[in-house]
């Protein structure tokens, strides 16, 4: 089976999440799309996230009546912080019956170069990027071009930023953009967290 491993701080996941890993499955580029949730992403601060087991149950609320949309914790009990490569090796070893492709926006192939063991990703997994809107997509794709641009994917017109922004404010701006169980489970288990801290400013995922 081919499986898209879609990873990220889902913090909180929204429509444009779901909605994209439906699209590349309808696509046929992957059989599944296994959405990774990320407990610390090498490239942020650890403040900005909420707890990983929050995240995950988001997600799994988010994905539970989608066909073919999978949620996984693998990184939880790997070393910190994890990179992506170790994860698709982990994948690897634990799913030897599967192929896997990573999931990355075109943001990320600007800072592609940054990743630990990037070239061994290259020459191991089918990258398949969905654009953002404002990059150039273009440039980007000569500076990687065994990478594949996902053609007509959606673009994502919010971010997980914004939405928890609202949701501070109390505004129900971005509510259609949630899984009403998860915009619950948010204002019950992580508005707290992000009025504490205020977490989150500079998300990128």
């Amino acid at each position: 089976m081919k499986i898209g491993i879609y990873s990220g701080s889902f913090n909180p996941i929204h429509k444009g999440h779901t909605r994209l890993a439906e699209y590349i499955v309808k696509q046929g580029l992957v059989d599944e799309v296994w959405l990774v949730v990320s407990p610390n992403n090498p490239l942020k601060q650890r403040s900005e996230l909420a707890d990983e087991q929050l995240r995950y149950e988001m997600a799994c609320l988010a994905t539970k009546h989608i066909k073919n949309i999978r949620v996984s914790d693998i990184e939880f009990d790997m070393p910190k912080p994890n990179y992506t490569v170790n994860t698709l090796r982990k994948l690897n070893e634990k799913y030897p019956e599967h192929d896997f492709s990573l999931i990355i926006g075109s943001d990320n192939m600007s800072l592609f170069h940054r990743w630990r063991d990037y070239e061994t990703i290259l020459r191991d997994y089918p990258v398949l990027v969905y654009p953002r809107k404002g990059d150039d997509i273009t440039a980007l794709e000569k500076l990687y071009p065994q990478m594949k641009v996902i053609s007509g994917a959606p673009m994502l017109p919010i971010s997980a930023t914004e939405i928890r922004a609202a949701l501070q404010q109390g505004s129900h701006q971005y509510d259609d953009w949630l899984e009403e169980e998860v915009r619950k489970f948010f204002l019950r288990f992580c508005l707290h967290i992000s009025d504490k801290n205020s977490t989150f400013a500079n998300e990128t995922k």
